[in-house]
């Protein structure tokens, strides 16, 4: 071979071997060109989009819940545990700490695997590559041929090599490993490691211990192939080697991690979802509440309630916020994309002994009763004839999921409908004492009917000096039963309107708790209420408080008789009710529907000396850097003096005395403290309501079927069915010192204030008919609306 030849076979060889690298450098220069579409910017470098959990807080600092796409929470460097770190160097990039973003090393033994052994070995790419890759996705199609798509993986991949120089040129190391573990993904939707610690260890990134730290960080790289949940196995042969290369890179000795491998994992796993957690029907009202959109006059039925929603969205900065606020770019907050942090008035101590309340006496005493009665009577509609009960269930089943994805073509055919409906099913219904939920197999006619047989509750508790929601219970379970009984719901308030009548006639006609009013029949305008148990009415004289704490509707009716039924309303509106009043004389015994919330909030006025504060829920939002956005306040008004707004405190005090109907907050539930409060109960007791006042809390409950027609034919009183909750709340908040709220408490008194002590029977004429009818009522018995 000539010497022309040999140096014509060394040019053709190190033509060869260069002409990768100038290809290489080629297209780096062609991708830095943007030749081959864009490149992530300085500012998107500096502020990635990425889906960023919205967290809700507590006012104790407890997180509430979450709003997401991707159930993913930041974290900073000082809030990881080093093992966090080091199982991911160790895993991931060897080399971190001293490459700038491409570690060419690992990039030669890749590429002298890939010749040897054949096909593409991967590897070789840095956290600062996976972090560009996360951030910035490849964009390839498998509709692509092969050629194509190979090109397209080479730019991206270059591309990425680009970016990640960039990302080492603008962070620190510390901020890049803190940017991938917020950034990628660890199955069972949870995104970031913040999110990761918590659904499968229930604890924080702070907190994980090497082996936890080494699960975690071996799921990332295949979610599924090595989920702790789905697939054991595989996730500890992951986990096993990650600890294995903690021990080559010098983190932890040899006898650590021999003894560590031989650890099974333990799990403390719980997926996060909307359904499941502490208050979830108080986070799905502040959903709904800060991601309104402004009122449309034809979205509603009645023009009421449109003005009244649209005074709301003019005057209240949380309503619609989201849609109200724009960020830097001009784009409405997102709750569930751009990670706000939402400090709420809830406290969550109080809301789990408020949801603890509602279940257990749901549970254990109504529940039971009730399903024993619709065992005897064979059904568990009380009002209505056969042909009104098949059309309620067929009016439920067309708004069901089911019938919605049923072919149009047996929608037409009602027999065709309920066949389906009558076709068994495995399904999870709810069912007390299994926490997800009760495996079954039933129609989806007999579910309609078991969901219907389930009575529902509410209940709310807010400070009255200044409107914070303390607790909020929408329902018995958010999972089953979404509709929100607290906000949202509407039904009649039965005698827990009558403070609001006896308001008007101290504050408005000038009487007092000791005016004389006959205890006799009264009629007006055509109209004359019934009692219920139908006591006799013998015309003896008592003072106007005894009809309130008695309940009494002909008191109610003689207020009315004297008053104008339209002052009366605004007077209502005054103190905080916002639905409908219909301004004529029955309004005196609650047959309005109005929402607890509405209730609690015009209750509070009466402790707040005469001052209604609209109730309050957040206190301020910040972005995901910790700088407040907005902060609140709730606006207050004087509805009425603060002399009559004692009176009537004073007044329902005496309604859970031994006097009133609230009785059984003293001879069953021992409480002697400064106390008051008001039940309700509707016609046939479809409706049981109590509102409890306290000097540092009111609160309410409501307690029900789905539908009116659903309830107990016996009596199920407010006092029997909605005032325990109130009280084993109350025993609870008052057996937690650190609630601050005591026993010892006293409501606000006006300076000058004279309590008039009169008897509740000003004259002996009839005394001793009287007293025989004293003894034989039974002094927690509530009246229905007639």
């Amino acid at each position: 071979m000539t010497k022309k030849t040999n140096k014509i076979l060394i040019y053709i060889f190190w033509g060869l071997f260069a002409t990768p690298f100038v290809v290489i450098i080629s297209l780096l220069f062609l991708v830095q060109a943007e030749v081959f579409g864009k490149l992530p910017t300085f500012e998107e470098l500096e502020s990635p989009k990425t889906n960023i959990a919205s967290d809700l807080i507590s006012d104790n600092g407890t997180l509430l819940g979450q709003y997401y796409v991707h159930n993913r929470s930041f974290v900073d460097y000082i809030d990881l545990s080093p093992n966090i770190v080091n199982a991911l160097i160790s895993t991931e990039d060897s080399r971190f700490e001293t490459h700038s973003g491409i570690d060419f090393l690992g990039l030669a033994r890749v590429a002298v695997k890939t010749v040897a052994l054949g096909g593409n070995q991967g590897g070789g790419s840095t956290i600062s590559q996976q972090l560009a890759k996360n951030l910035f996705p490849r964009n390839t199609s498998s509709q692509d041929g092969k050629i194509k798509r190979t090109f397209k993986l080479v730019i991206s991949k270059l591309k990425e090599w680009v970016t990640a120089v960039k990302l080492e040129s603008n962070y620190t190391k510390e901020e890049i490993i803190v940017m991938y573990l917020n950034i990628v993904e660890y199955g069972s939707n949870s995104y970031g490691i913040k999110s990761a610690a918590q659904t499968f260890f229930n604890k924080l990134p702070s907190e994980v211990t090497i082996e936890e730290a080494a699960t975690l960080v071996g799921v990332v790289n295949a979610p599924t192939r090595y989920s702790p949940v789905r697939n054991p196995n595989n996730s500890l042969k992951r986990r096993n080697t990650v600890i294995r290369r903690m021990h080559a890179n010098g983190k932890i000795t040899k006898e650590m991690s021999d003894s560590i491998c031989a650890i099974p994992i333990t799990l403390k796993y719980k997926q996060i979802t909307h359904n499941d957690g502490v208050a979830t029907y108080f986070r799905s009202m502040i959903q709904r509440y800060m991601t309104a959109n402004e009122p449309k006059r034809n979205n509603f039925y009645l023009r009421w309630d449109y003005e009244q929603e649209k005074k709301l969205w003019d005057t209240d900065p949380l309503y619609g916020w989201c849609n109200k606020n724009k960020k830097s770019d001009g784009t409405p907050y997102n709750i569930y994309r751009d990670g706000l942090r939402i400090y709420t008035t809830l406290n969550s101590k109080m809301q789990q002994y408020a949801e603890e309340a509602v279940t257990d006496h749901l549970r254990y005493e109504i529940q039971p009763s009730f399903d024993a009665e619709v065992k005897v009577k064979g059904t568990i509609f009380a009002d209505l004839t056969p042909e009104e009960r098949t059309q309620l269930i067929w009016n439920t089943i067309k708004g069901t999921d089911r019938y919605y994805h049923l072919p149009a073509k047996v929608k037409k055919n009602k027999d065709a409908v309920l066949a389906e409906f009558n076709r068994p099913v495995k399904m999870k219904v709810f069912a007390y004492g299994y926490a997800g939920g009760k495996d079954t197999v039933l129609t989806a006619y007999d579910s309609i009917l078991y969901s219907k047989s389930i009575l529902r509750a509410s209940f709310v508790a807010m400070n009255p000096i200044n409107g914070e929601v303390k607790a909020y219970v929408g329902g018995n379970n958010f999972r089953y039963f979404k509709y929100d009984m607290v906000k949202y719901g509407k039904r009649q308030v039965g005698s827990t309107i009558k403070p609001f009548i006896y308001t008007f006639a101290i504050d408005h006609l000038g009487l007092n708790p000791c005016t004389p009013v006959p205890n006799s029949p009264v009629t007006v305008d055509g109209w004359t209420p019934k009692e219920d148990g139908n006591p006799k009415q013998v015309g003896e004289i008592r003072p106007l408080w005894w009809g309130l704490a008695k309940s009494r509707n002909n008191f109610s009716a003689w207020i009315i008789r004297q008053s104008n039924y339209k002052a009366m309303a605004d007077l209502i509106y005054k103190l905080g009710v916002r639905s409908f009043i219909d301004p004529v004389p029955s309004m005196c015994l609650g047959p309005s529907d109005i929402t607890l919330y509405e209730m609690v909030g015009a209750y509070s006025t009466f402790v707040n000396m005469g001052v209604h504060i609209r109730p309050s829920f957040i206190t301020k939002i910040e972005d995901r850097h910790g700088n407040i956005i907005s902060s609140f306040t709730s606006p207050s008004n004087d509805a009425i003096s603060e002399s009559s707004a004692y009176s009537i405190l004073s007044i329902l005090q005496k309604v859970a005395s031994t006097a009133g109907t609230g009785a059984r907050l003293r001879w069953k539930y021992n409480f002697r403290n400064e106390m008051g409060g008001k039940t309700g109960t509707t016609n046939n007791g479809s409706d049981g309501w109590f509102i409890g006042i306290t000097p540092k809390l009111v609160a309410g409950g409501w307690v029900g079927g789905e539908n009116p027609s659903i309830h107990p034919e016996r009596e199920l009183s407010g006092s029997k069915s909605a005032l325990p909750i109130f009280a084993k709340f109350m025993q609870k908040v008052h057996a937690d010192k650190s609630l601050g709220i005591s026993p010892k408490d006293k409501f606000r008194r006006p300076a000058g204030y004279q309590t008039l002590d009169c008897p509740d029977l000003l004259n002996t004429e009839g005394a001793k008919d009287v007293d025989i009818i004293e003894e034989a009522e039974n002094e927690d018995k509530e009246d229905f609306f007639q």
